[in-house]
Formats: C-alpha cells, structure tokens, sequence
C-alpha cells in the first residue's frame, strides 16, 4: 500500500496552510508529521482520511489496494470515545473479531488494570489518550495515523506507548502528528 499526495494545497480562513505538497507514505514507513500549531497537520491527516478536500491537488492510493479510501486506524486531536462505555468495550467495538477480554488484555499492557472496566468519562486525560491509542491499533487497517496522540505523557510513559504502537502496527504505515520531532527522532519527519 503506497498513499501519494500530489501537489495538495489547501488555505483556510483565507490563509494558504499547505502549498504544493508532494509526499509519499508505504507500508513500513515512519513518519513524524510536525511543525507549530496552525501549520496544517491536522489539516493534511483529515486529507488524507477523506474528511476535507483539498483546493488543488490529489492523494491516490497506489498498489493492490481494495478500498477507494485511506483504510486506517485513527487518534484524532479529540478523544472521540463512547464516554458512558469501559475502556474494554471502546476498544472491542471497532473490531467484531476483538473480544472485550482480548481488548482488556491490549488495554492492560499501557493502562492500569482499574481503569479497563470503568466509563472512560471517569479515566485521566492521559489514560484516555492511550485507550484512544489502543483503539486505533486495534482496527483492522493499513496505516496508523496519529494527531498529538502523546499530548500529557512523561518521556518514559510516550516510550512505552511508542513501542506498544509500532508492535501493533506490524507493517502498517506510521504518521504521528505533533509539534516537533521529539521521541520520534528514528522516524522520517515532514515539517509543515
């Protein structure tokens, strides 16, 4: 799976945001997507979800690939999780093959074994960030794309969580949208 973006510009509020940007993400890529905020990062990830459009320029999905649309496992800036349900079953409800006590065991491994069977509305910021996390490995999908998904960690906590996300994804493409390059420095990094 090979996702190409094609001279993609897109402005917002009247302010071009990306310019003629050319990228190229493949299966086992790594990608640090950074730059200040405003710069367009979630912009470009929404892009290439399908969520926004851009004003010029394409993304195509290159390969034998069976959808007609970025098929991938999303953190977004926003939680988005179903607050009255337990860590478990947000996880266990993005993929019917998960049972919620495989879901709990994925959860266990970076989240306190008390915060897998609780409503999530109950859980810390940082929790609710690595249930985010674990969600979007957990869906069936080609690529992992990540909007600030580390926002409150610890270095040691982001580490962690880093290695748990790059088992997970196997040979799913990576991006992980923040601010700078921090504890992603083995990665390929785009700056925005």
């Amino acid at each position: 799976m090979t996702i190409e973006v094609n001279d993609i510009s897109k402005s917002a509020g009247g302010v071009d945001v990306i310019s003629h940007l050319n990228w190229e993400i493949s299966s086992d890529d790594f990608w640090a997507l950074t730059g200040p905020a405003g710069s367009g990062k979630t912009l470009l990830l929404r892009i290439l979800l399908g969520l926004d459009k851009p004003d010029s320029g394409q993304v195509r999905l290159l390969g034998d690939y069976k959808y007609d649309r970025v098929n991938a496992g999303v953190v977004f800036q926003e939680d988005r999780l179903c607050e009255q349900y337990s860590a478990a079953e947000n996880v266990a409800m993005v993929n019917e093959r998960l049972s919620k006590r495989v879901a709990s065991e994925e959860l266990a491994r970076i989240i306190p074994q008390s915060a897998i069977d609780v409503p999530v509305s109950t859980l810390d910021p940082v929790t609710r960030r690595k249930v985010c996390i674990v969600r979007a490995a957990a869906i069936p999908s080609d690529i992992l794309l990540m909007d600030e998904p580390f926002r409150g960690m610890f270095n040691d906590e982001r580490a962690e969580v880093l290695r748990y996300i790059r088992e997970k994804a196997g040979h799913k493409g990576i991006v992980i949208a923040q601010r700078t390059q921090e504890g992603l420095e083995m990665c390929r990094n785009l700056n925005l």
